[in-house]
Formats: C-alpha cells, structure tokens, sequence
C-alpha cells in the first residue's frame, strides 16, 4: 500500500505528470491522462450514488466497482511496455466476466427494455444515469488512446460492460424504490 506523508509534489506545477512504470512525465492534457481522470470522476459519480442509499444489492456491486477503477486507474496509468518489468493492478477478464453476470442477474429480474427511458427516477437512479454518461466519456477516450499507443485488453470491453450495467442499475434502482422510469415520448 502506498503511504502518502505528503500530497503535494510541487512536480506538477510545469503541467506534467508522472506516469507508473519508469516514471515518464506526460503533459496533464495527454489523451492517457484524460482517460484515466475520467475514469476517477466515474468513481467519484459513484461515490455520490452510493451516498443516495441505494438498494444493498446495487451497493455491493458497486463498492466491488469502485475498487476495480482503481485497477483501471492503475492499467492506465503505466505504459504497456513497462507493465512487464513493473507489474501493476490491471483490468482482467474476470472483471468483465463479473459485470455480464451483475448484467445477466440485473437483467433477469427487470425483464425486457419496451422503450426507451430518460434518465432520471429516484436519486439513485439519476445519479446512476449520470454515473453512466461519465462512464461512456471515458470509454470514448479510451478509444482515442488505444489508436494512439497500445493499453491493455480489457480495459475496453470492461469500460463497455460498465456502462451497460450503470443503465441496467438505474433501472434496477427505480425499480426496487417503486419508481417508475421515465419512457422517452417519441411524438412529444
């Protein structure tokens, strides 16, 4: 566990950052540094959604999350060319195989999609719903990443899965409040 007996570095104030691994420093504005600053405001939109006292089911699932962005954090904060000589936490496949089946069990219980829904719903749900759209931000980073330099395998299909299940959640959520989602009115 990293001890931290000072938070300020002073290292930063030129807009550079260091990276894990060897240490590199990118500019804070860096595409990789995007991401994963994206990534720890998902986090964070969780950490508020969790606060909205969600269903305990949801709540497990997403503390377990939470510290899986931790290890997205990490996947993404050392260059895939150092991950060998400095092994870091990444994202695996059990992480994705973990969210199909919150999905699969999510799912089951909710029963098909009719329509579209809006966002919205009890505060949980809401909060679920912005956590998601954070969620698709840092996935599309991360696709400009992977075009640029090479990151690791699942990182992708883990963030796709993720914002698949903040929806199913959502709905989850408002389901086990007693609230009904909010149907897109296409003819409004």
């Amino acid at each position: 566990m990293p001890r931290l007996t000072r938070i300020y570095t002073r290292t930063g104030d030129d807009g550079s950052t260091a990276l894990g691994g060897a240490g590199r420093r990118v500019a804070k504005d860096s595409t990789r540094i995007a991401a994963y600053g994206t990534v720890d405001e998902l986090s964070s939109a969780l950490g508020v959604a969790l606060a909205c006292g969600l269903d305990e089911r949801l709540a497990a699932a997403l503390r377990r999350i939470q510290n899986e962005l931790f290890h997205l954090g990490s996947d993404l904060c050392a260059l895939e060319e150092d991950k060998a000589r400095k092994p870091v936490p990444v994202i695996e496949q059990r992480h994705v195989a973990a969210l199909e089946e919150l999905l699969d069990e999510l799912t089951g219980r909710l029963g098909p999609l009719a329509n579209f829904i809006l966002p919205g719903g009890s505060p949980g749900a809401a909060q679920l719903h912005v956590a998601r759209t954070v969620c698709r931000r840092a996935e599309r980073l991360l696709v400009a990443l992977a075009r640029e330099e090479p990151i690791g395998p699942h990182v992708l299909p883990y963030v796709n899965r993720l914002s698949d299940a903040l929806f199913v959640m959502a709905r989850y959520e408002n389901l086990q409040k007693g609230v009904p989602d909010t149907l897109w009115d296409s003819r409004a």
